[in-house]
């Protein structure tokens, strides 16, 4: 990747990751701790905390122990990210939002033991995990790397390639 190309993906990711800081600031300091305001009959905005990692997980480790865990998880993707083509701007800006959502939620864990949430679907007989736009940010850019991944893969069939996986 090109040193312009990493400077403006780097640029992304502190966005990203500033947005995520932002609205987990208004969460903190405008909503007491378990309060729920009603948005739709699905979604609510619910201030939780969530001491493990994603869905909760892990929420027995020591926050030492979890924040090296996302940090290894943070040099892994962007390890990955760097070895992307010029051609995968999908892959790119996937991975710019895993890390600016990573980034996130690794400065929350370390500056408060805990990573707070606040998004949560539900119906009156079924509710979904709570969770917070650097959860959306990772969840899409997965989404995007898989994209790209898939665009490729059909690029190289449609192009008479042949792969052996």
């Amino acid at each position: 990747m090109s040193a312009r190309a990493i400077g403006f993906y780097a640029l992304l990711i502190v966005l990203f990751t500033v947005a995520d800081q932002v609205v987990k600031e208004v969460v903190e300091t405008m909503m007491p701790l378990h309060e729920r305001i009603e948005l739709l009959p699905f979604l609510s905005l619910l201030h939780s905390r969530n001491t493990g990692i994603a869905f909760s997980m892990f929420s027995g480790m020591s926050d030492m122990a979890l924040s090296l865990v996302m940090a290894g998880v943070i040099l892994f993707i962007g390890y990955l990210a760097l070895r992307t083509g010029a051609a995968q701007t999908w892959a790119r800006l996937g991975f710019a939002l895993i890390l600016g959502g990573a980034f996130g939620n690794l400065i929350d864990r370390l500056t408060n033991g805990f990573v707070t949430d606040y998004i949560y679907f539900h119906t009156p007989v079924w509710s979904f995990a709570i969770f917070n736009l650097a959860d959306v940010f990772i969840t899409i850019g997965a989404g995007l790397v898989i994209l790209d991944e898939f665009l490729d893969w059909r690029r190289g069939r449609s192009g008479g390639e042949t792969h052996a996986d």
